[in-house]
């Protein structure tokens, strides 16, 4: 069962798809059906915090992924619930793994979803399989938005969890590199990085990162790291909840082009400590702390990810519907919260 006739499905998007029983806490839907490509060999990266690391033990198909199970359906099946829920779904994303294969199947599968729906379809792509021949097929095929897991704020920190100090095979500059190329063919706003929260970096450092992105051409979206059962990390720590509300925020300051990184205060731990503009407004609104990610054809957020970097239980890190009075104010107290753990 490998891709491209088969794909693996985010629990959220199997039970928006009446593919998995199941229902979202606090009446949260999910907009954007995620698909993970699938092979019997899995991935060939080692990443210390992720669920499909080579390294990590079970077969690649049992195993979990940011979070939750991904079971695994045949394409076509999914293709014709794509279309019964056309109106439904405002974005489709594809997930490549570390497999030179996942950029040959990624294009067919967009193809197969452009012809049968008028849903948009991003690309998750891995920079260390993709060359920069792929970017105009990606575009043929009808993807309008490309997504780049950098995770890691800082090179030290990239090499140490997804390089060398793994054994695996990812580089840092490739992925930047990468990054100013999906820029070059997709257009300013059509690229989005993702950067984990929580791998050792100072809250300087993760904004810094972000600002670099919005300085190139792309948008940052965030997750909270949470640590995966027999990953390399899944002993590691969360990062405090107010360590993870002041870099939502500040990166909706950055990716809204309201300040920047130089304009905002650090103490000598690297927190922020002034965010260089007044943030009533914003934290007023409780947009800085809803799921960042690509947008549908409304213009907005359609990859909420509901709960994919928490327990449904817990209080949401990434809202995934806009947060209630009671969660500002409480979201308001965490921001200038400076605890250790």
């Amino acid at each position: 069962m490998e891709s491209p006739d088969y794909v693996r499905l985010s629990l959220a998007a199997g039970i928006t798809l009446d593919l998995v029983s199941g229902r979202f806490y606090r009446n949260a839907r999910l907009y954007c059906v995620n698909l993970l490509l699938t092979y019997r060999r899995g991935c060939t990266a080692n990443c210390s915090y992720c669920g499909l690391s080579k390294i990590r033990p079970g077969d690649y198909e049992g195993k979990s992924f940011i979070r939750v199970s991904w079971p695994v359906f045949p394409t076509e099946l999914v293709l014709e619930r794509l279309s019964d829920k056309e109106s439904e779904v405002k974005r489709v994303c594809i997930s490549m793994i570390t497999r030179r294969e996942s950029v040959r199947d990624a294009i067919s599968i967009t193809r197969m979803i452009r012809e049968r729906t008028d849903i948009p379809v991003s690309l998750l792509i891995s920079p260390t399989v993709v060359l920069e021949r792929d970017f105009p097929k990606f575009l043929e095929a009808g993807a309008d938005k490309i997504g780049i897991a950098i995770d890691a704020a800082t090179p030290e920190l990239f090499e140490r969890h997804r390089g060398r100090g793994v054994g695996g095979p990812h580089k840092w500059e490739r992925y930047w590199r990468c990054f100013e190329t999906a820029v070059k063919y997709f257009g300013e706003g059509n690229v989005g990085s993702h950067f984990i929260v929580g791998l050792g970096e100072t809250e300087k450092e993760m904004v810094y990162s972000i600002q670099k992105i919005k300085d190139m051409g792309g948008e940052t979206h965030l997750f909270s790291f949470f640590p995966e059962a027999n990953s390399l990390l899944e002993d590691h720590p969360r990062p405090p909840l107010p360590v993870y509300r002041r870099v939502q925020l500040a990166r909706y300051i950055i990716d809204e082009g309201i300040g920047r990184a130089e304009d905002m205060e650090f103490d000598g731990e690297g927190r922020i400590i002034d965010f260089g503009v007044d943030i009533e407004p914003y934290v007023d609104s409780g947009l800085p702390f809803m799921t960042s990610g690509c947008k549908g054809r409304d213009g907005r957020v359609a990859c909420n990810r509901p709960y994919a970097n928490e327990r449904p239980s817990d209080e949401p890190r990434n809202f995934p519907f806009p947060p209630e009075r009671e969660d500002i104010e409480r979201i308001r107290r965490e921001l200038w919260e400076y605890t250790t753990s």
